[in-house]
């Protein structure tokens, strides 16, 4: 069930992307961040509330930590959409999305650092070439040739 999740979260998150790309045109992207977290806080407000899920709930229902770790999720995410948004203003969507996703690199690392999960040969050949597809995606050639360029003259 949860790759039926996944998939529909990847799809929405297309979605995101043309949407808010068609939408900045002449909208500031911090405005249209704060707009669209604004709808989203709204939109899953009532789902919570449809599916039931604050029966029983008190503020007391969280411990501090928990507060302390949701608070600092909603202020990673907040600045993920502000810079998302703002990159999306600025860039083509191919490529935004492209840089975006490689945050599974990055989730991958930190997540065998913080959290013990494995991290195996696979996963490490899955992650350097999600980081290969991100570059040939998003630079063009003579810019894929000055990050090399620039790699050459640090090894040097």
């Amino acid at each position: 069930m949860w790759f039926l999740y996944a998939s529909l979260s990847a799809i929405s998150a297309a979605l995101v992307a043309i949407f808010g790309k068609v939408g900045l045109k002449s909208v500031d992207s911090t405005l249209a961040t704060a707009i669209r977290a604004v709808i989203m806080a709204v939109f899953t407000l009532l789902a919570a509330l449809f599916l039931g899920k604050f029966k029983g709930f008190t503020l007391q229902s969280l411990a501090g930590k928990e507060w302390l770790m949701i608070v600092l999720a909603g202020v990673a995410g907040a600045l993920s959409w502000l810079f998302y948004f703002y990159a999306l203003r600025y860039g083509f969507a191919t490529n935004v999305v492209a840089i975006d996703r490689l945050s599974l690199v990055f989730v991958v690392v930190l997540a065998a650092i913080f959290l013990g999960e494995a991290f195996t040969w696979e996963t490490g050949l899955g992650a350097a070439l999600m980081v290969a597809g991100a570059i040939l995606i998003s630079l063009k050639w003579d810019g894929i040739k000055a990050v090399f360029d620039q790699i050459a003259l640090h090894i040097k």
